[in-house]
């Protein structure tokens, strides 16, 4: 029996459709994902129902620019009785690590690019034995988390601490000695921080 053409043509447009639908399907899924570099990535986000009314697509614009770390140490003692330093800021003269030009190596300050949850932490020596040495790590002028140490027997004890701090876009943070002589030399002391991921 002789088919029209008509019927043919759609019998084998049928037929092509069921041997690509799975072929496509199957190859749709196992793409792997595609890497982009550069200053803005858009990111299609598979529950566009999390993003903002009216994003129908679910899709969200990401700056590439977004890394934020520093680390720094100092080389010299710092000793704020032989100094006019009356702020007590404690100084980094060696810059480690400053991806994204946030920590200032003049005032020692780091300026918050954006709001956002950031990482902390400190680690520094004191000069001499039978003192004390307390440091801060202040934002915007308030002690977030403090460290000491006063062992009277101990020259090069430390003091150390970290933690994580909410910061605003322009909130300042630095480190501020409260009371001894800190050892720098040999960049024993050392301060650093990164952003965790912004809010």
């Amino acid at each position: 029996m002789h088919l029209p053409s008509v019927h043919s043509d759609l019998l084998l447009l049928l037929a092509v459709l069921l041997l690509w639908g799975p072929l496509g399907s199957r190859g749709q899924n196992d793409t792997e994902p595609i890497i982009l570099e550069g200053k803005c990535l858009v990111v299609c986000d598979s529950t566009p129902s999390s993003e903002p009314a009216g994003n129908a697509l679910g899709m969200s614009v990401r700056s590439g620019s977004g890394r934020v770390a520093f680390s720094a140490s100092r080389q010299t003692n710092h000793e704020p009785t032989d100094m006019s330093n009356r702020t007590m800021i404690i100084y980094f003269d060696n810059i480690l690590v400053n991806v994204g030009t946030h920590f200032d190596q003049e005032s020692s300050v780091f300026l918050a690019p954006r709001r956002g949850v950031y990482s902390f932490n400190f680690h520094v020596v004191k000069a001499y034995n039978r003192q004390t040495i307390q440091v801060s790590l202040m934002v915007n002028g308030w002690p977030m988390i403090s460290a000491f140490a006063g062992d009277q027997d101990v020259t090069r004890e430390a003091a150390t601490n970290a933690g994580l701090v909410i910061m605003e876009k322009g909130d300042k943070a630095y480190l501020r000695l409260e009371r001894g002589n800190l050892m720098g030399g040999w960049k024993y002391s050392t301060f650093s921080g990164f952003l965790v991921f912004p809010l």
